[in-house]
C-alpha cells in the first residue's frame, strides 16, 4: 500500500475538510456525504474479504455475531458449533432468512482496515473499532437505538433506508445504553439513501435505523472510543486523593439513617471539591491517558524489511516521514527526551529533541533539512535508529 492509497479522515470524508468536521459535527451533528461513486471504498473491503473470513479463520462467536429484528430470539446456538466456533454454514442459513452478520474488531483480520483505524487513532488520540455488517436484501438486523460512542459508517455493497430521529440523551456515556422502552426514538428527523461509496457520520446518542432494499448491503461502522472530561477529572481526583489524607477520610459515622444530620457534610464536601480544584494536576493526568493509548497501540511496519535493506546506503539527501499511523508520546527532562510507541520507548540525549520531535511530526522531509543542533552524520544516525523501531520510513 503506498502512502497515496493510505486511508485517513480526511480522505474518509472528502470533500468535507477535517476542521470543518471538528467544528460543526463532531460529536453534536450527523454528517452525510453522497459521492456515486460506488468504488470509492472498494479498497478497504470486499465481499470477497468477508466470505473468506467467514469460512477459512475458524472465528467463534461473539467475534461474530447475527441480529434479525423480526428474529429477537435468535441466538448463538443457531449458528455456532458446541465450541463456540462459527458454523459458516447454518450462518449463511440464517442469513438468506433475514439474519445480519456482524463482524466485530475485524481490524484484527485485514491490514486495511488496521492502517485506517490506526490513523483514525493518531487523529482523534481515541481508541476506534472497525465492525461489519452484512445484511441480506429487505431485512433489518437492528431496531431503532443509538450508540453509546460515535461512528463513522462506510456504505460498501447494495443500499441502505436510513432514518435518524432524536437524540434521547445526549452525549451518553459508556454505560448509560440504550433502553428499549425507555428510551423512545421520537420523530423521524431525515431518511436518506447510503449507497455503496457513500458514508454518514453519526453522533452518539442519535437515534437511527436502517433497512436494506432488494440487494444485499454490506456497511463498516468505525466506531469512536474517547476518554471523556469525566473520565480525567476522575483520574485527577484519584491522583490528588493519593496526596492529600483529607478526601480519604470515611463518610460520616451515621450517614445513611434517616436523622442524620447532613449540612456540616455538605459544607466538608465544598470543602474537598475546592481542595482537589487547587492541587488537581492537569498535565499528569491527561499524560495518564495519552501514555496509555500509545502504549496500547502495537506496530504496524508494512515493508519493514525492505526499510532495514536500505540503512546501509542512506544518505544525507534521502526523504524520510513519520510512519502513517505512528502514535508516539513525548516525554523531556533536563537531560534526556523519551519516546514512548508500541508499548516501549526510547530515550537520546536532551540536545537530539528538536530533530527528534522534527523527524516525528513532519510529513514528509530530506533527511539533510532537520533542524536542530545536530550534524549530518548525527541526522543519519537519529533517521536509521527511528527507523529500525518502526517509528519513520525511507521514502
Amino acid at each position: 500500500m503506498t502512502r497515496a492509497q493510505r486511508w485517513d479522515l480526511a480522505r474518509l470524508i472528502d470533500p468535507i475538510s477535517p476542521a470543518d468536521f471538528f467544528d460543526g459535527h463532531f460529536e453534536s451533528k450527523m454528517l452525510q456525504v453522497s459521492r456515486e461513486d460506488r468504488s470509492y471504498y472498494q479498497s478497504l473491503l470486499s465481499m470477497a474479504d468477508i466470505d473468506r473470513v467467514l469460512t477459512t479463520l475458524h472465528l467463534s462467536s461473539p467475534a461474530v455475531h447475527m441480529a434479525n429484528a423480526a428474529k429477537p430470539n435468535l441466538s448463538s446456538d443457531d449458528y455456532c458449533y458446541p465450541s463456540g466456533l462459527i458454523d459458516p454454514t447454518r450462518l449463511y442459513q440464517e442469513y438468506e432468512q433475514g439474519g445480519t452478520i456482524v463482524l466485530n474488531n475485524l481490524e484484527g483480520s485485514l491490514p486495511t482496515l488496521m492502517s485506517l483505524c490506526r490513523s483514525m487513532e493518531a487523529k482523534f488520540s481515541s481508541r476506534f473499532q472497525c465492525n461489519i455488517y452484512v445484511t441480506p436484501p429487505n431485512a433489518q438486523g437492528l431496531k431503532s437505538h443509538y450508540d453509546t460512542h460515535c461512528v463513522f459508517v462506510l456504505q460498501i455493497a447494495g443500499r441502505k433506508r436510513w432514518k435518524t430521529y432524536g437524540t434521547p440523551l445526549e452525549r451518553p456515556l459508556r454505560g448509560q445504553d440504550f433502553r428499549p422502552g425507555t428510551h423512545e426514538a421520537g420523530e423521524v428527523t431525515s431518511e436518506f439513501d447510503l449507497e455503496p461509496g457513500d458514508m454518514v457520520y453519526v453522533p452518539r446518542g442519535l437515534m437511527h435505523d436502517a433497512i436494506s432494499d432488494d440487494e444485499a448491503s454490506c456497511h463498516i461502522t468505525l466506531g469512536v472510543l474517547p476518554n471523556s472530561w469525566t473520565d480525567l477529572l476522575l483520574e485527577a481526583i484519584a491522583r490528588v486523593s493519593l496526596q492529600d489524607p483529607e478526601l480519604r477520610r470515611s463518610l460520616p459515622v451515621g450517614f445513611a439513617s434517616q436523622g442524620f444530620e447532613r449540612e456540616k457534610a455538605r459544607a466538608f464536601f465544598k470543602e474537598l471539591l475546592q481542595r482537589v480544584a487547587d492541587q488537581a494536576d492537569f498535565d499528569a493526568a491527561i499524560d495518564h491517558f495519552a501514555e496509555d493509548l500509545v502504549s496500547t497501540r502495537h506496530a504496524l511496519v508494512y515493508g519493514q524489511m525492505g526499510q532495514i535493506a536500505r540503512l546501509s546506503s542512506l544518505k544525507i539527501d534521502d526523504v524520510a516521514a513519520p510512519r502513517p499511523s505512528l502514535l508516539f508520546h513525548l516525554v523531556k527532562d533536563e537531560e534526556r527526551v523519551k519516546v514512548m510507541a508500541y508499548g516501549g520507548s526510547i530515550s537520546l540525549p536532551i540536545h537530539a529533541a528538536e530533530s527528534l520531535e522534527y523527524a516525528l511530526t513532519t510529513d514528509e522531509y530530506r533527511i539533510g533539512d532537520i533542524p536542530g543542533d545536530l550534524d549530518d552524520p548525527g541526522k543519519l544516525v537519529l533517521i536509521k535508529k527511528l527507523v529500525r523501531e518502526g517509528l519513520v520510513e525511507v521514502l
